[in-house]
C-alpha cells in the first residue's frame, strides 16, 4: 500500500481526479477497441472477398482453343461429273431406268458441280462395298489429315491427350480411333472416342464433346476427326426416298487440332466461345424423318421421309431459341420480348420481331444439304445472299460432306481472307435423331496469308459464281 501511494502521488493525476481518469481510460479503451474490431471485420471481409474471387478463378473452366484446322481434299482421279456418275450407275444390275433417271435429276438440281468427289470404291464396275474397302477409304482420307493437322501444329502424335473420331455409317472393330491410335503409337492414356449414326452433326458435337473432356484435363491437346465413309453408306435398291444419299453426299474430311493450354492463346486462331445441343428423338414423328433400315428386298440404306423438312425446322427453331439468348446483345432481346408483349394486347395486328443474328456473328457455316435447306435456314436467321455465300460455293465445289462440310466453309472464308480479329463465326450442325448442334468461334489473331495449304487454294478465284 504504501509503495502504491508513494507511485500514485508521484503521478501527475490529482487523487480527487483518480476516478474520472480510470473513466476516461476505461472509455478510450473501448472506442480503441471498437475500431479495432471495425477494422478485423473490414480485414475479414477483404480475405473472404479474395478468397471467393480465386474459388471464382480456379474453379472456372479454361477457355478452349482452335491452333489448327486441316480438310482433305481428294485426287482427281475421284472426280465424278454428272456423266460419269450416271455412267456408273448405269452399270449397276440393282438400279433400273427409274432409279437411274431419278438420280440424275436429284443431281442435276441439288446445286453441287461437276468437280466433287466419291470414293474409289464406288467408281468400281460394280461398286465394291466391303469391310475392307471401307477401311481402305476411312485409311485413305484420316491419315493424310492427321498428317497435315501434326505438321501445320508442329506436334508429334504422343502429345495428343484426346482424341474424337466421328463418322455415321461406318463403326469396324476395332474401331476408327483405335485405327488412328495404332497407326501412330499414341501413348496409352491417350482418352479416344468414337461417335457414329450421329450423322451430319456429329462435327459440331464432336467438338462439344472435346471442350468438355478439356474441362477436366488441364494444358491438354485434343484432335477431332470428322468424316463420312460412303461406299459404306452406299444404297443399291430401287425405293426413292434412300437413294437420296447417293445422289447428294459426297468424299471429303475434316481434323481440329483444340487446346486449353494458356500459352496457345497468342498463336491460335479462334477461341471457343459457345456450345449449345438440341435434341428431338423424344418425338417419333421427328424420330423416324430419317433412319436406317432395310427394304422390301433386304438392301440397307437410309430412309429420307418428306416431313424432314419440317422436323427440321422445328428443331431449329427451338434451338435457335435457346442459342439467340446466350449470343445476341440485349437490345435484340428487348425488341423481341417488347413485340411479343404488344402482339398479346393487339393481337393479330402487331408481327412478332425476329432478332437478328448479325447484330452478334459476322460469319455462318450453314448445314450442306441443299440449296433449299440452306435457303429456308437464311430465312428464319434473316440472313442474306452474302450471308449463305460460303454453304452454298461449299455445297457446289464439294457436295454434301456430311459432319466436316462446316469446316470446308471455314476454310472458304479464309482463303477469301475475309475473317478478320474480333469477328465470330457460327457453325450449325443438323443430323439425324434429329438433333442440332452449334459451335460460335471468335478469331484471336489476324490469319491473312494462311490458306496455302488450303482445299480452295487451286480454285479460290473463280468462286463465288
Amino acid at each position: 500500500m504504501a509503495v502504491l501511494s508513494e507511485h500514485l502521488r508521484s503521478t501527475s493525476i490529482p487523487l480527487h481526479l483518480l476516478p474520472f481518469s480510470a473513466l476516461l481510460l476505461v472509455l478510450l479503451s473501448s472506442i480503441q477497441a471498437f475500431f479495432f474490431l471495425q477494422q478485423w471485420k473490414y480485414s475479414i471481409f477483404l480475405l473472404f472477398c479474395c478468397f471467393f474471387l480465386a474459388f471464382v478463378l480456379v474453379s472456372r473452366p479454361p477457355s478452349v482453343y482452335l491452333v489448327d484446322f486441316s480438310c482433305f481434299k481428294p485426287p482427281r482421279s475421284c472426280q465424278v461429273p454428272l456423266s460419269r456418275f450416271i455412267q456408273h450407275a448405269s452399270a449397276v444390275e440393282s438400279f433400273d431406268d427409274q432409279s437411274v433417271e431419278f438420280m440424275a435429276k436429284v443431281v442435276a438440281s441439288s446445286g453441287i458441280s461437276e468437280e466433287t468427289y466419291l470414293p474409289p470404291a464406288l467408281l468400281c464396275f460394280p461398286p465394291k462395298t466391303h469391310q475392307r474397302d471401307y477401311v481402305k477409304e476411312a485409311e485413305m482420307i484420316i491419315f493424310p489429315l492427321m498428317d497435315d493437322l501434326l505438321s501445320k501444329a508442329k506436334l508429334c502424335p504422343r502429345d495428343i491427350d484426346i482424341l474424337v473420331v466421328n463418322c455415321s455409317a461406318f463403326c469396324p472393330s476395332p474401331s476408327l480411333s483405335s485405327i488412328v491410335v495404332n497407326k501412330y503409337s499414341m501413348r496409352s492414356d491417350v482418352k479416344s472416342f468414337n461417335l457414329s449414326g450421329m450423322g451430319c452433326s456429329a462435327g459440331a458435337i464432336g467438338i462439344d464433346l472435346a471442350q468438355n473432356l478439356l474441362k477436366t484435363s488441364s494444358n491438354s491437346y485434343a484432335v477431332v476427326i470428322s468424316t463420312e465413309i460412303l461406299s459404306a453408306g452406299w444404297y443399291s435398291g430401287r425405293e426413292r426416298s434412300k437413294l437420296l444419299l447417293n445422289c447428294l453426299f459426297r468424299m471429303g474430311g475434316a481434323a481440329v487440332l483444340l487446346t486449353n493450354r494458356k500459352a496457345a492463346s497468342k498463336s491460335s486462331k479462334y477461341k471457343l466461345t459457345t456450345t449449345l445441343r438440341t435434341q428431338t428423338a423424344f418425338n417419333d414423328k421427328a424420330y423416324s424423318t430419317a433412319i436406317r433400315e432395310e427394304d422390301d428386298d433386304g438392301k440397307l440404306g437410309v430412309t429420307v421421309s418428306k416431313a424432314l423438312v419440317q422436323a427440321a425446322g422445328e428443331i431449329l427453331s427451338s434451338h435457335m431459341a435457346v442459342h439467340g439468348s446466350k449470343t445476341l446483345p440485349l437490345s435484340e432481346k428487348l425488341k423481341h420480348v417488347v413485340s411479343i408483349i404488344r402482339n398479346k394486347i393487339r393481337p393479330k395486328t402487331v408481327e412478332i420481331y425476329t432478332p437478328s443474328f448479325k447484330t452478334a456473328i459476322q460469319y455462318f457455316c450453314l448445314p450442306t444439304s441443299g440449296r433449299a435447306l440452306i435457303s429456308e435456314i437464311a430465312k428464319g436467321l434473316k440472313l442474306d445472299g452474302g450471308d449463305i455465300e460460303a454453304p452454298l460455293m461449299t455445297l457446289h465445289r464439294f457436295g454434301n460432306q456430311s459432319s466436316c462440310s462446316m469446316w470446308y466453309e471455314l476454310a472458304y472464308l479464309e482463303a477469301k481472307q475475309r475473317v478478320k480479329k474480333g469477328d465470330k463465326v457460327s457453325m450449325l450442325g443438323m443430323g439425324t435423331g434429329p438433333k442440332c448442334c452449334s459451335c460460335v468461334w471468335e478469331c484471336i489473331r489476324n490469319i491473312a496469308g494462311e490458306s496455302g495449304n488450303n482445299p480452295w487454294s487451286d480454285c479460290i478465284h473463280l468462286y463465288p459464281i
